[in-house]
């Protein structure tokens, strides 16, 4: 992503700049429930390893597996503190080149089915991307499946989310970026009001969709997670807001297909990473 900040508000010469950003669902759930056939120790250990040339890092489903992820050969000197295995941890944990705060976790309210398993919801770091300058970075995983009981938690998880960055983040720059599992084109999700209410812009719609939200589509099936390409839309979303003394701009919206793989090419997680 790019970043312009305000010369008044800057205390550097060169007042813009560039760093990237990932989010990746690493399906570390225990191997006997985990929908992942590549040994998790291992591939996660491996995603520790590459995801280390990425400056801010959002993971989620990192429960099992948090050594691996973290001991196995990743680089990054500032990560949240993990909540715990299941049924304790949320999963979500963000990595950082630059400082942060610690993490806020906040629990959904409303959670369906196998989402019981887990206090899933949303955390908040602030990322000090250049000296005295923060950005408000969010890491989400919404409640799965498409039942009307699970979307109608869904719908609650989105609204209880803004809400958070209405009270939280109002004013400020911020990226929210993870696992929704919401389509714009299903019928019974509401990203179109969730986004409209939070003025947030979307990197796939920007960059790959000619600015074009899709529209809803009543006979809309949600694509498998590894068939989608670039120009696909992804439960996984990074979304971003600028402020009035921090412009950011999203650039080469890419959607990680080769480099999460292992030796045999097969992909280290049930989820492609989606970077910026």
């Amino acid at each position: 992503m790019q970043i312009l900040m305000d010369a008044n508000k800057s205390k550097e010469k060169d007042s813009s700049g560039f760093f990237s950003v990932l989010t990746y669902n690493v399906a570390g759930l225990p191997g006997i429930i985990s929908s992942e056939i590549s040994g998790r120790s291992r591939s996660i250990a491996e995603i520790g390893k590459k995801i280390n040339p990425f400056d801010i890092v959002n993971v989620q489903e990192d429960f099992n597996y948090n050594r691996s992820l973290y001991w196995g050969g990743n680089s990054h000197p500032y990560r949240t503190r993990t909540k715990g295995r299941v049924p304790f941890g949320d999963g979500l944990n963000t990595l950082s080149h630059f400082p942060m705060t610690d993490v806020v976790r906040v629990p959904w309210k409303k959670r369906t089915g196998a989402d019981f398993l887990t206090p899933k919801g949303f955390t908040l770091v602030q990322i000090e991307i250049v000296p005295e300058v923060w950005l408000d970075v969010y890491n989400v995983h919404a409640n799965a499946q498409n039942s009307r009981k699970a979307s109608s938690a869904r719908r609650d998880n989105l609204n209880q989310l803004r809400d958070y960055i209405g009270e939280h983040s109002s004013g400020k720059p911020l990226i929210v970026m993870g696992d929704f599992n919401a389509h714009y084109s299903f019928c019974d999700d509401n990203l179109h009001d969730f986004m409209d209410s939070t003025a947030l812009v979307d990197s796939w719609v920007e960059l790959e969709n000619g600015g074009l939200v899709p529209e809803v589509r009543h006979e809309f099936k949600p694509p498998h997670m590894l068939s989608i390409s670039n120009q696909s839309e992804s439960i996984d979303k990074i979304l971003y807001r600028s402020s009035s003394h921090l412009s950011l701009a999203a650039r080469d919206y890419k959607i990680e297909n080769n480099l999460f793989t292992n030796v045999k090419g097969l992909p280290l997680s049930d989820h492609y990473a989606l970077a910026l």
